[in-house]
C-alpha cells in the first residue's frame, strides 16, 4: 500500500522538524510520497534538500519531491497538511506591534493580531481546501496554521474532511511525563477549552480513568511549572489546574503589555533566527534537524502529526489524542458548530470527542466569550466588511471597550490592505 501526503507551507523553516518525525516514525507512518508544496521556490529547494538529506540518513524509503504547483502536489493526496503564514513574519511583526498602540496585547494567534492573522488566513485555507477537494475528495485535511481554532470550523463549515492540531497539549504531556518519571504514554491529559485557551484539569495515569496525578504533580513541582508559564505560583495554587500559557494574555494583560512594549519582537527575534536556519539548511552536509530549530517553536508537533495522520489513515488504528474538531455537545455551554480542544478518540471516521470534564464556571465563562468572538470573527473572514471587523474586536474580551475597538479596526485595515481582497 502507497501513502502519499502533501504539505502546503512546505517551505516553512518548520518543515525539517515534521519531517524528521516521519523518518523516525515510519513503522507508526508509512510514507512513501511527500510531496512540499511552497510559492517562494528558493526557500522550498534550501528545505526540500535538507529534507531529502534527512530521509537518506536515516535510511526511509519514501520519495520526497517540491512544487509550486498546489493542484499538482496534492493530487491523489491521502492528507495534506497544511502549515502556511500569509504574509510571512513581516505581517506578524505587525500584528505584534500596532496593537500595542492602543493599550492592548500584539500576539499573533490572539487579541487584534490574531483576528488580523484570522482575516488574511481564512480565505487562503479555505481556497486551498477547495482545490484539494477537487483533486483529492478522499484526503484529510490536517490544519496546523493559527489559529487553529478559527480556521478549523470555517474548513468544518465549509464541509471538507479537516482537523485542527495544535502542540500545546504533547508539550505538557511531555513536559509532565518527565516531571513525574513516567513514559509520555503513561499520561492523559483532562485537556479542555479552545484553541490556545485550555486548562489542564486533570493529569492521569495510565487513560481517561486513572488515577489522577494532578495534585501531586502541583505539588512536587509548581514552581517549575509557574516559570514555564511566566505566571506566579500563587495563580496554579489557587486555581489548582495548569493552565495553557496563552492564558498569560488573560491573566495578565498589563504585564504582557508593558513587557511587550520594552523589548524587540519575537517576529524580529524568528525572521532572524529563520534567516540562520534557511543559511545552515543550504549546506550540503546537513543532513539531519539543526539544534537551532528547536529554538524556533513547534516542539513535538512532528509526533502529534504523526500520530493523529496515522489514526486518520488507519495505519495507527484509533487512538485517544488532543484535536481541534466540532464540539457536537462536549461542552453543553457551546454550540454544536463551535471547535472545541480536547481529547478525542480518532480513527478513520475522524475525531469523536471523549465525555469532557465538567469545566467550572471561572473557565466556561471566557470559553462562551472567546467561542462568541471567534464566530464573528469567522464571519468577517469570510464576508469582509469594516463593521464585522469591529464587532469581532469589540467582542473580544482582551478588546472589549467601544474607542478602543474603532482604533484597533482603523489600524488594523491599514494594515493588511494588501491582504484583505475586500478592501
Amino acid at each position: 500500500m502507497t501513502m502519499k501526503l502533501a504539505v502546503v507551507g512546505g517551505g516553512s523553516t518548520y518543515t525539517p522538524e515534521l519531517i524528521d518525525g516521519f523518518a523516525r516514525l515510519r513503522d507508526t507512518l508509512p510514507v512513501s510520497e511527500l510531496v512540499l508544496i511552497d510559492p517562494a521556490a528558493e526557500r522550498l529547494e534550501l528545505v526540500g534538500g535538507l529534507a531529502r538529506r534527512i530521509f537518506a540518513r536515516q535510511g526511509h524509503p519514501g520519495r520526497i519531491t517540491t512544487t509550486s504547483d498546489l493542484d499538482a502536489g496534492v493530487e491523489g493526496a491521502d492528507a495534506v497538511l497544511i502549515q502556511l503564514r500569509v504574509g510571512g513574519q513581516a505581517a506578524r511583526l505587525q500584528d505584534e506591534t500596532w496593537p500595542l498602540e492602543c493599550g492592548c496585547v500584539g500576539q499573533e494567534t490572539t487579541g487584534a493580531g490574531g483576528l488580523a492573522k484570522a482575516l488574511r488566513t481564512v480565505p487562503v485555507v479555505l481556497d486551498i481546501a477547495e482545490r484539494v477537494r477537487r483533486a483529492s475528495p478522499d484526503a484529510w485535511i490536517i490544519d496546523f496554521t493559527n489559529p487553529v481554532g478559527i480556521v478549523t470550523r470555517a474548513l468544518l463549515r465549509a464541509g471538507h474532511k479537516a482537523v485542527g492540531l495544535c502542540n500545546v497539549a504533547i508539550g505538557f504531556q511531555r513536559k509532565f511525563a518527565a516531571l513525574l518519571d513516567l513514559a509520555p504514554a503513561d499520561i492523559h491529559l483532562d485537556h479542555v477549552g479552545l484553541n490556545h485557551l485550555t486548562w489542564e484539569l486533570g493529569v492521569r495515569r495510565g487513560g481517561p480513568d486513572g488515577e489522577d496525578l494532578l495534585p501531586r504533580l502541583l505539588a512536587g513541582h509548581a514552581d517549575a511549572i509557574a516559570g514555564d508559564l511566566h505566571l506566579p505560583r500563587a495563580v496554579l495554587d489557587r486555581l489548582g489546574v495548569v493552565p495553557s500559557y496563552y492564558l498569560r494574555y488573560f491573566y495578565a494583560h498589563d504585564e504582557v503589555v508593558r513587557e511587550l512594549g520594552s523589548k524587540p519582537s519575537r517576529a524580529a527575534e524568528v525572521a532572524a533566527m529563520e534567516r540562520e536556519l534557511l543559511a545552515l539548511y543550504g549546506d550540503p552536509a546537513l543532513d539531519e534537524k539543526p539544534a537551532l530549530l528547536a529554538k524556533r517553536g513547534g516542539a513535538f508537533y512532528s509526533e502529534a502529526a504523526v500520530d493523529l495522520a496515522a489514526s486518520l489513515l488507519g495505519d495507527g488504528g484509533p487512538a485517544v489524542q488532543v484535536v481541534n474538531t466540532r464540539n457536537n455537545g462536549t461542552l453543553p455551554f457551546l454550540p454544536d458548530d463551535a471547535v472545541v480542544e480536547v481529547q478525542a478518540r480518532v480513527d478513520g471516521s475522524g475525531p469523536v470527542p471523549l465525555a469532557a470534564p465538567r469545566l467550572d464556571p471561572l473557565y466556561a465563562g471566557l470559553v462562551a466569550h472567546v467561542t462568541a468572538y471567534e464566530d464573528l470573527a469567522l464571519d468577517a473572514a469570510v464576508r469582509g466588511g469594516r463593521e464585522r471587523v469591529f464587532k469581532a474586536l469589540l467582542a473580544h474580551p482582551l478588546v472589549g471597550q467601544f474607542d478602543r475597538a474603532e482604533a484597533l479596526t482603523d489600524r488594523l485595515l491599514a494594515h493588511n490592505k494588501e491582504h484583505l481582497a475586500w478592501l
